[in-house]
């Protein structure tokens, strides 16, 4: 058969019998090349067969020892073949990334009472809707690039900037380039880089084809070919080839063409076309369709004087009324927020020169004055807004995306991006983003029916069933915060004297406490000391999960690969929840007695109730169905 299994020496040729023989009672008598001895499978799986098969057998015997599916993103598992997908579902190598999408946009007034006040400081920090905007706005501005938005406020790149710049460009289309190529690191031991170097004799290997087309840029003994370096290549395409493929060969090779001086950018005014003396042709206007008889112009009414007056007139940001003081002082957030909005919503920037047909072009222009100008190559929003202090500018509540958005080109449309175990996904997608984010909009937490008003009042509503313990949002991430309490001083076990007391018990009982702890409280705990680290480690196989973690490695000769090696890691999971009832909160009216944006009006005159003064016809009964019948 020519089969060949891992670990095994290639299986041997089958008998002539053997061959087509599967009885499990064979009393054929054992010929050498004709028949040999049926046995019984070894790992006692029940099978029977010619000892010749064996080798054959071992690729699908379920009781075969066999590597995890996921042995080559670093499962360091072995099992019988027949519980390989049972361990797929706890399999710590078979991580899901969640893809949970949602749109956060940027507000209309910053300076509103709302988001001043919603900034303050808290005893309990910020609310849940508030935390999170705050988080997205973070990563909305890390990725708008001041360059996208404002070249003309940009400081000239520098040279190293432009070369990593374009050798990102580079490796991010060019995946097959010499150096941008991605390359898999062998080791397989969790939490080490391993650091191939690089031979010295392959550093001084030279690139064929890199050097043949040096030879051909510096060789001038033929002047004859069609290359874009070459001298009177143009006149030669013209004369030996048709228009159509010199017009594709100016297309593909355009830039280089310019480059090397074998034609002009535009075309000079000397050479341009003008038109010389035009005789006027009459316009003939043929009308061939006929109204059909049975077409009735419908009649609109419009009132000519209710439409809006407009005038053509040059503007300018002064005619928005603000003061110089303002005009001068732009905030770069909100500004560049703005820009980025527009370009979403409408297609095209602010103030973009737009044709609207082949005569006419609506040219404008939008100056900006900033503080900070001019930016640095590469800057982003984050950058610059990085010392200043925290402001708002994005709104609290969340859009979701539907289909017709393009998150391909959108700078508001974020991403969950968290990485799970596959057992642990469903508790994350089912706590997170459908008890959690799809009800902090006034189900989760309610904020004061007044906060339009400036009110910064929220209610939180919601907490675990079984557990003790409030939801709050930390470093992205939702998370549980346990309400446990010391039983002798009354205060929270963070505060209690004798906390530090855990490092002092045994090592078998801290593995055993933090059996209990979820994925998230264990990946904090190994934060704490060296200690906690190691116990930590004894629940990676069972409870974390193996990453790839990529780094961008530069070599001496300029080159530059990525490699990754496999971590272990906790989840960022919290204990699951399968129930949620409401707190024992006040509720929103014992707030409302004491907000201070809530003003009652209290009205001493009596007030007329609708209807109150309109006098009733004896004579107009009221219609019913018999009535309208017996009329008839």
């Amino acid at each position: 058969m020519g089969l060949q299994y891992k670990g095994r020496r290639q299986a041997t040729r089958l008998h002539r019998h053997c061959e087509t023989c599967y009885s499990r009672h064979c009393r054929a008598p054992i010929e050498i090349s004709v028949s040999c001895l049926p046995i019984n499978c070894r790992n006692h799986c029940g099978a029977a067969f010619h000892m010749c098969k064996e080798d054959e057998h071992m690729l699908l015997c379920p009781n075969e020892k066999v590597p995890c599916l996921n042995a080559c993103n670093g499962c360091p598992f072995t099992m019988c073949r027949s519980k390989l997908a049972q361990h797929l579902e706890v399999c710590p190598a078979s991580v899901m990334c969640c893809s949970m999408e949602w749109n956060r946009w940027p507000i209309e007034d910053v300076q509103s009472s709302f988001n001043i006040n919603i900034l303050k400081e808290t005893k309990d920090g910020f609310p849940l809707d508030l935390s999170m905007a705050l988080t997205d706005q973070k990563k909305i501005c890390a990725r708008l690039k001041m360059n996208s938005f404002f070249p003309e406020l940009m400081e000239e790149p520098e040279e190293e900037d432009a070369e990593d710049d374009h050798f990102s460009r580079e490796t991010e289309f060019n995946g097959d380039h010499m150096y941008g190529s991605i390359e898999e690191n062998t080791a397989t031991s969790p939490n080490t880089f391993v650091d191939t170097t690089v031979d010295v004799e392959t550093q001084k290997l030279v690139d064929k084809k890199r050097y043949n087309l040096y030879e051909k840029i510096n060789t001038d003994t033929t002047k004859t070919g069609f290359a874009p370096w070459q001298d009177g290549v143009l006149e030669r395409l013209g004369q030996e080839v048709n228009p159509r493929e010199f017009n594709m060969y100016i297309v593909h090779h355009g830039r280089m063409l310019i480059a090397f001086g074998q034609m002009d950018a535009c075309t000079p005014r000397e050479k341009d076309f003008v038109y010389g003396d035009l005789e006027p042709i009459p316009v003939q206007t043929l009308r061939s369709f006929k109204v059909p008889t049975s077409y009735r112009e419908r009649f609109i009414r419009k009132n000519p004087s209710a439409r809006v007056q407009t005038e053509h007139k040059l503007v300018d940001t002064s005619d928005l009324g603000g003061s110089r003081e303002e005009i001068d002082n732009m905030d770069e957030t909100y500004a560049t927020l703005l820009c980025a909005s527009e370009f979403e919503i409408r297609g095209h920037k602010i103030s973009e020169k737009v044709a609207t047909d082949g005569l006419y072009v609506d040219i404008a222009t939008q100056t900006y004055n900033f503080r900070s100008a001019p930016f640095k190559y590469n800057t982003t929003l984050a950058d610059i807004t990085e010392d200043r202090d925290l402001k708002l500018y994005v709104q609290t509540t969340m859009e979701s995306v539907t289909g017709r958005h393009n998150k391909s080109s959108s700078a508001f449309n974020l991403l969950c991006g968290h990485s799970f175990r596959r057992d642990e996904f469903f508790s994350h997608f089912k706590n997170v983003h459908l008890d959690i984010q799809s009800g902090l909009e006034g189900w989760f937490e309610q904020r004061c029916p007044l906060s339009y008003l400036g009110c910064t009042y929220v209610k939180k509503r919601f907490q675990p069933f079984q557990q003790k313990a409030s939801v709050a949002y930390r470093d992205s991430i939702f998370v549980l915060k346990p309400e446990t309490y010391d039983s002798s001083s009354q205060l929270p076990i963070s505060q209690a004297s004798n906390a530090s007391a855990l490092s002092s018990l045994p090592y078998e009982i801290l593995c055993h406490i933090a059996s209990f702890l979820d994925s998230y409280s264990l990946s904090q705990m190994a934060l704490v000391s060296h200690l906690f680290r190691e116990v930590c480690a004894t629940h990676l196989q069972q409870r974390g999960m193996l990453c790839l973690k990529w780094r961008r490695k530069k070599y001496s000769h300029g080159g530059v690969c990525w490699k990754y090696t496999t971590v272990w890691e906790f989840s960022n999971l919290f204990s699951k929840v399968d129930k949620w009832c409401f707190g024992d909160f006040p509720s929103m009216a014992e707030h409302l007695k004491h907000c201070p944006f809530y003003k009652r009006e209290i009205r001493v005159q009596p007030v007329a109730l609708t209807n109150m003064h309109v006098t009733k016809d004896p004579s107009n009964k009221q219609k019913r169905l018999v009535t309208l019948f017996n009329a008839i």
